[in-house]
């Protein structure tokens, strides 16, 4: 089992997955969402017995900032928005519906792909450096990975909407008061630790309890009549001509110009 950006750690009944991509702040390309994919469908297995799963970033500056938006280009040019989407629902519905609870370390930015991530996985636990956002309006698509449908059941309707459509970050004290993280600590070896924590206090409970309670907690939420809408949404703006002034203003740091086209 080799992966080119996830590292796997073995650590005291625990594993430590860790998105490996410090210098483009572990966006979620395409490659990295296949390597997520095979880990949460078979690779884990390779590890005997654990607890839980501790999901990170490498580096301090990002969890995950987003997705990789040269590639998005790509994509949308193909046409292939909504495939890419209900791919990413997907593989976010293996991290959500694993049979041991995954708790996301966010140190530094949660954005887009990065947020949605986040919220795919049962618990988080921030430091007072993570900032959490769905900032895809910005480039002229709505988010894509579950965003629009997660962020709703954590933190509700209003001020879900308010974030969506301002595109504007919040700080993991505001994340908290929200509901959208668990704990907030100090720095990453603290947060760490209060994830190892969580992780071990379940640990000790019955396992076969667990894996039903987050079955059953899940299926509160089950809905794809929704997650499909996104998907089609998502497949929609990517093929708009202000997705592609969006990202194109992204990657050269500057101002987009949107049409409404």
């Amino acid at each position: 089992m080799s992966y080119e950006n996830l590292l796997v750690e073995d650590a005291n009944g625990l594993l430590y997955l860790t998105i490996n991509r410090p210098k483009a702040l572990n966006a979620l390309n395409a490659a990295t969402l296949g390597e997520l994919e095979r880990f949460f469908t078979d690779d884990y297995r390779q590890h005997g017995q654990f607890h839980g799963i501790i999901l990170t970033g490498a580096g301090d500056r990002a969890f995950v900032a987003g997705a990789d938006i040269k590639e998005f280009l790509g994509i949308a040019e193909q046409g292939d928005g909504e495939k890419m989407a209900r791919r990413g629902h997907d593989i976010f519905f293996l991290i959500e519906n694993f049979h041991r609870p995954v708790v996301a370390l966010v140190d530094g930015y949660a954005l887009g792909g990065g947020c949605e991530l986040a919220m795919a996985c049962h618990l988080r636990v921030a430091t007072q450096q993570a900032r959490f956002g769905q900032p895809e309006v910005n480039l002229g698509i709505i988010p894509g990975y579950g965003g629009t449908q997660r962020l709703n059941q954590y933190i509700g309707k209003g001020k879900a909407t308010e974030l969506i459509l301002t595109g504007n970050p919040i700080d993991a004290t505001e994340a908290h008061r929200l509901g959208l993280v668990n704990y907030v600590l100090p720095d990453r070896e603290t947060a760490r630790s209060k994830a190892e924590e969580l992780l071990q206090t379940i640990g000790a409970k019955g396992p076969l309890a667990i894996r039903e309670s987050i079955r059953a907690i899940n299926a509160y939420y089950a809905n794809e009549h929704g997650y499909g809408t996104e998907a089609r949404a998502f497949g929609d703006t990517t093929k708009t001509a202000d997705f592609r002034e969006g990202a194109a203003a992204f990657v050269e740091k500057r101002k987009a110009n949107f049409r409404g086209e």
